[in-house]
């Protein structure tokens, strides 16, 4: 029997890692494992304007207010019952995951996908597929049903 003890869920602030979150925050649960809220801020981008999912500006980033965002994004009552832990780090985010995910010797990354495909896909890449293949353990991607409308 597979019992997770740590779950890295990152979140960039978007409908889809908040979709990821519920779901790492029901495996945390079920094991009672100790669950990990990471933030990457993408240096990369912030020579474009195409940052659009985070509520942060390069020049005030406040890494103690990012912080207590991710927490605000747990449901309430969720702290009572797990043991959670918050990551800030400024890079690219694929890697930041990766080394994360090997840094605290996770069982499980549980991440969000966008789900683009194209030429967007092209030009941004996939975190989460970038992810999936060079994690150091299991990767749970999760996707936005066709039913919910997501802001791509």
């Amino acid at each position: 029997m597979i019992v997770l003890k740590k779950i890295l869920c990152p979140v960039d602030h978007s409908e889809c890692s908040y979709l990821a979150l519920k779901y790492a925050i029901s495996l945390a649960l079920k094991d009672e494992a100790k669950l990990y809220l990471m933030h990457v801020i993408d240096i990369r981008l912030y020579d474009t304007e195409i940052y659009k999912f985070s509520p942060y500006k390069l020049n005030e980033i406040d890494l103690t207010k990012i912080r207590e965002d991710l927490m605000k994004s747990l449901p309430e009552g969720t702290l009572d019952v797990l043991e959670i832990e918050t990551i800030v780090v400024k890079g690219v985010p694929f890697h930041e995951i990766i080394n994360a995910a090997a840094a605290i010797d996770a069982d499980l990354v549980v991440i969000g996908t966008h789900g683009r495909t194209g030429l967007s896909h092209a030009v941004m890449g996939s975190v989460a597929e970038k992810v999936v293949r060079k994690a150091p353990c299991p990767v749970l991607t999760v996707r936005m049903p066709p039913s919910i409308p997501h802001k791509d």
